[in-house]
């Protein structure tokens, strides 16, 4: 067999039947199959709450959301940085939502639940008619629909979000193989429009032009390696350098995207300044980070909404020994170059996941699992095909793939369903985080304020007392403890907290709630001026 087009070391392998002569039943059975897997395990998301972390600043408290789709909804959407982001589609899917269903939150999960059945078959297609592979397809949009790592992006109404921006994300990825079988101005408009979109829902996709070149690569096999094309393609083949070219105006909307955004997180205060967290520590969580991501992929569990941040307690050994794995990992690939599949979904997973691994650190979190949503898909890629081929060389029976393929699911699936049983209500969710991830005081924090919300205040003040110690700059705990301090009437104490949460905090309102319960507890004690300087601070603060 003629090696053409092949590098030093490279085998041809041939190709799976054409996706035309498949038989038109079966991907549509795959197709509702994945609907149903996908329906079933996340049913009960229908009967769970909105979450005391984010949801009011997406629903439950935001009267943009609450006036539904209305001109002003709009207008406010595609101007707002609130939340820290830029993303005008999700505000927009997320005032449909509530014209809809008002302050239920089973619609709103619902609707999340829906678009994760939707991408597990666009997966599926995408994948299918880009390699001919049916199966090996089918089972990596079954992963991916059952994946306990992705509970989060689901069951979690604020990351209405990641669902929305992958739906968009696989819809492009679909139409530029349909652009790539006939080059038109006009389909490439489709596959930039779509991009665009995505984007416009969460910038986690921005990488999209640089997956298109890994797709190029394969399974489309349109990337000219030396001087000779590949020769089992279908499509033109094109050289690297033109083919960069040819996504220069996908890489200009990824530029404009990643500047809103930037803009965004700045206005919020969200990215942490040089000073809080050096490159050093950055590089060490990233790099510890990344492996972590292979084993919860491998091995999920000890799942939780919030990881805290190492800051500069991580070992050598452990930065190091995440190095090691990482490079021989990428050495393996590589000198497996023969198997596309191994070098493209590693680079896949690298490359999408470095705007969200903490090389420009936003937020409070080491890592998180809703992150994992898009790069988790490339070592799906590299698992299934890699078993495949594994058991096609050793020609193993033909039912050992599918036994196999359908027990690893179902593991996964109860994992999920265990996962999922979590976020029944905002106390079983914290507590099992502080059970897997503690220290945490941002957990302790949140089942804090959800034992207030039962009115279980004398359990609740435990754990802000614990944040306070594990975290004494937090304003949360010491406003809450203030305030608990208050209701029993130690005023002077309660003061003196107030005063600590004006000082670390950046949230307007929380600032608000201070400066009036402070002017309370000045009132009750006698001090009328003291009172009446905090109230007139807090409506200064309110405005107009």
């Amino acid at each position: 067999m003629s090696s053409v087009g092949l590098q030093p070391g490279e085998q041809v392998h041939s190709r799976p039947t054409p996706p035309s002569a498949l038989s038109g039943v079966r991907p549509y059975a795959l197709s509702f199959f994945l609907i149903v897997l996908s329906i079933a395990l996340y049913y009960p998301v229908k009967g769970h709450p909105f979450v005391n972390y984010d949801d009011n600043v997406y629903v439950t408290e935001n009267l943009h959301v609450q006036s539904g789709l209305t001109w002003e909804t709009v207008s406010w959407a595609f101007v707002s940085y609130d939340a820290g982001n830029w993303h005008p589609i999700t505000w927009l899917s997320h005032a449909l939502d509530f014209q809809m269903y008002d302050q239920d939150p089973a619609g709103h999960h619902q609707t999340s639940m829906l678009l994760h059945a939707l991408n597990a078959v666009l997966l599926f297609w995408v994948l299918w008619r880009a390699t001919g592979y049916a199966g090996r397809s089918f089972v990596v949009a079954a992963l991916f629909a059952v994946h306990p790592i992705n509970v989060e992006s689901v069951v979690w109404v604020s990351e209405r979000k990641t669902v929305l921006s992958m739906m968009f994300f696989l819809l492009a990825l679909g139409a530029y193989r349909w652009y790539v079988s006939k080059p038109q101005i006009s389909r490439y408009a489709i596959v930039a429009v779509l991009f665009a979109l995505g984007l416009m829902a969460k910038a986690q996709i921005i990488t999209f032009p640089c997956v298109l070149l890994l797709w190029d690569y394969w399974p489309l096999r349109r990337m000219t390696i030396g001087k000779t094309p590949a020769s089992d393609s279908s499509f033109s083949q094109k050289s690297i350098r033109v083919l960069v070219a040819e996504k220069l105006p996908l890489f200009g909307i990824a530029a404009a995207s990643a500047v809103m955004t930037m803009k965004a997180q700045r206005a919020s205060g969200a990215v942490l300044s040089l000073a809080s967290s050096p490159l050093a520590v950055r590089l060490s969580n990233a790099i510890v980070s990344y492996v972590k991501y292979i084993e919860k992929a491998l091995w999920p569990t000890r799942l939780a909404p919030m990881y805290p941040h190492p800051g500069d307690s991580l070992r050598a050994w452990q930065v190091y020994g995440g190095l090691l794995i990482l490079l021989a990992i990428t050495i393996f690939v590589v000198e497996r170059r023969s198997r596309r599949y191994l070098l493209v979904g590693w680079l896949w997973f690298l490359g999408t996941m470095v705007p969200m691994i903490g090389l420009v650190q936003v937020g409070r979190q080491a890592m998180a699992d809703r992150y994992a949503y898009l790069p988790l898909l490339g070592i799906f890629i590299m698992v299934c095909w890699g078993v495949a081929d594994y058991a096609q060389e050793r020609h193993l029976p033909a039912a050992s793939l599918p036994a196999v393929s359908c027990v690893v699911i179902l593991a996964m699936a109860i994992m999920a369903h265990r996962q999922i049983g979590y976020w029944a209500d905002n106390v079983s969710l914290w507590t099992h985080t502080i059970e897997v991830t503690a220290p945490n005081y941002v957990a302790q924090d949140d089942l804090g304020g959800a034992l207030m919300t039962e009115n279980r205040l004398e359990e609740a003040i435990g754990h802000f007392r614990e944040a306070a110690t594990i975290h004494p700059v937090d304003p949360i705990s010491n406003f809450n403890i203030g305030f608990y301090e208050q209701r029993h009437g130690d005023l002077q104490n309660a003061i003196e907290q107030y005063k600590k949460a004006i000082i670390l905090t950046t949230s307007p309102s929380l600032k608000i709630q201070a400066l009036n319960n402070m002017g309370l507890a000045y009132r009750d004690l006698g001090n009328a001026d003291k009172a009446r300087e905090c109230f007139e601070a807090a409506k200064k603060m309110q405005g107009p």
